[in-house]
């Protein structure tokens, strides 16, 4: 696999909405993205883009408390998870989530340090940024999946910045 690495900025919240839809498409609407960056960097609001371009139309909070919050939706499942308040990694075990890690899905990761040695290798590994205005998105591929998805993305990225 080559290493795949690519840096884009959003300039406001839309713009980082924007890029979660492309993400989302890249992607497939299917595979693992670890989701890391400090307290307000913008995670969620990366994944409000994802569930959006899948159909979503509510509301999308992390799910700090429940730890993950699963949409079924029309093109397809995404699980959200929120590891901050993880005490354990083998937490996830009694949460069921070897079944949701093995679905067809597109699963989200906030906060995957604190599931380190549990959770199955990401796809894409974004880590976000706070900058003056608005956040810089550092995107790097963990498989031949992440790879092709981030090579669309950046295909993508003049339309999306």
């Amino acid at each position: 696999m080559s290493k795949t690495t690519i840096i884009l900025e959003s300039g406001d919240e839309a713009a980082q909405v924007a890029i979660g839809r492309r993400l989302a498409e890249a992607l497939g609407y299917r595979g693992i993205v670890y989701l890391n960056g400090d307290l307000g960097a913008g995670k969620t609001t990366l994944s409000r883009g994802v569930l959006r371009a899948l159909g979503h139309e509510g509301a999308v909070k992390s799910p700090t408390y429940t730890l993950v919050e699963p949409y079924d939706l029309a093109a397809g499942r995404v699980y959200h998870f929120d590891l901050y308040r993880l005490g354990d990694p083998e937490e996830l075990e009694f949460l069921g989530g070897r079944e949701m890690f093995a679905d067809e899905a597109l699963t989200l990761v906030e906060w995957p340090v604190r599931g380190e040695g549990w959770l199955p290798a990401a796809d894409v590994v974004i880590t976000l940024s706070l900058m003056d205005q608005g956040r810089r998105l550092v995107f790097e591929a963990g498989s031949e999946h992440g790879v092709q998805a981030l090579q669309q993305l950046a295909d993508a990225a003049r339309d999306i910045s």
